[in-house]
């Protein structure tokens, strides 16, 4: 991410409440930006209240963030939560300059307590140390593999945020309280800039994937885009049909399909840097594999997947798979974003088979900050927090 802010190192930064045309001129402006950090991403979370923020050094903004705000049950007091944010100069000595002036906003705006999710890598591990970790009866989580690289940025983030009284919160399996703290990720550039090509793409996947992408176009799979609009959304309820079957066979609950119209339709509606697509892949007409592209700036994600148990052997997950990345290069994308892993490398684990299966891209592992939390309200963060056990947590 570009660091705007570097001209003014000594100017005080002030954080108010912005529209969203600000929030996304200012995005469009950055190279990269989650895509839960646009103001976009408030109107799919219907059930918090929303508000755009920005900092300012004297009447320039440099920097923005989406704030989703929970309600505590019968009290005006919130959980302001970042999701992947802030998106500010991570790369600042002094965090506390930006942060302070963001507390101080959300505090006057009734919250009693912070969480975020600072978008900074903190290490990176190639395809191949993962495969070997997971192939060794040594090896039971990722941080116990010599990372490839260790990011001086992000420990500066992580020692700063604990000087400033932040604390790291960190669920069973290496997933963060609500998103996930280490993330799959194929980069689509050379260490010089310079995209990479689809055959060098190929060529860094294992044997396996290779063979699973010529297997889906020799037997005929064809992948296309599908059409989400207010007057058609048929294509989006055969893919929510899949992916309530692929939620019955892997055992997870899903998502109403309300919920994928408000966020095609949000995300549809954001302006020429941020993009949502269905990608269809069908054999003999049957629907086999369907996906969920988003891209913001130049990072592209995939999203949510779903795959039929029948005919998993013409390799329909693999075609659509191929399919976005091939359009995250044509894009001009420097990554291609899996999502989530968790840390566990143990064989045995139920959680390895994904992990296998985004490691067989040939990208990388990536760690970041992950989610800290900060009580503006020590009391009723501490209520809150009780409060949340007796549901038994849960992040969002």
């Amino acid at each position: 991410m570009s660091s705007p802010a570097a001209a003014h190192p000594d100017a005080p930064l002030t954080v108010r409440t912005i529209d969203a045309d600000a929030h996304l001129a200012y995005l469009a402006g950055q190279r990269s930006a989650s895509f839960l950090q646009t103001p976009a991403w408030g109107a799919v979370k219907a059930e918090w209240k929303r508000e755009s923020i920005g900092w300012f050094s004297d009447d320039e903004l440099v920097g923005v963030a989406l704030v989703l705000y929970r309600q505590l049950p019968k009290v005006k007091r919130y959980l302001a939560y970042l999701p992947e944010g802030p998106v500010i100069d991570w790369d600042a000595p002094n965090l506390a300059a930006w942060l302070a002036p963001m507390v101080t906003h959300l505090r006057q705006a009734g919250a009693f307590g912070c969480r975020m999710g600072p978008p900074v890598v903190t290490a990176r591990w190639s395809a191949a140390q993962v495969k070997e970790g997971i192939a060794s009866d040594a090896v039971r989580r990722l941080g116990e593999v010599a990372p490839l690289e260790r990011s001086v940025v992000g420990a500066r983030v992580v020692s700063q945020l604990n000087e400033l009284g932040w604390k790291q919160l960190v669920a069973e399996g290496g997933f963060a309280a609500g998103q996930p703290q280490y993330n799959f990720v194929i980069p689509l550039r050379h260490d010089d800039g310079t995209a990479r090509t689809e055959d060098e793409v190929l060529k860094g996947m294992n044997q396996l994937w290779r063979r699973n992408i010529k297997k889906a176009a020799k037997s005929g799979v064809e992948v296309t885009r599908g059409t989400v609009s207010t007057s058609s959304t048929t294509d989006l309820e055969a893919f929510h049909d899949l992916y309530v079957h692929t939620a019955e066979r892997d055992h997870f609950t899903p998502r109403p399909l309300g919920y994928f119209r408000t966020m095609f339709e949000a995300l549809s509606s954001s302006g020429p840097d941020v993009e949502i697509r269905l990608y269809l892949a069908r054999h003999e007409g049957d629907l086999v594999a369907s996906t969920i592209w988003i891209r913001c700036g130049a990072h592209t994600w995939y999203s949510y997947g779903a795959s039929s148990t029948e005919k998993r052997d013409v390799r329909g997950s693999n075609a659509a798979q191929w399919a976005m990345i091939q359009d995250s290069l044509a894009a001009g994308a420097d990554v291609y974003d899996l999502r989530g892993i968790t840390d566990t490398l143990d064989s045995d684990d139920s959680h390895v088979g994904l992990i296998q299966f985004k490691v067989g891209t040939g990208g990388e592992a990536v760690e970041y900050a992950g989610e800290w939390d900060l009580p503006i309200n020590r009391l009723i963060h501490k209520a809150f927090d009780v409060y949340m056990a007796r549901r038994s947590g849960g992040g969002n």
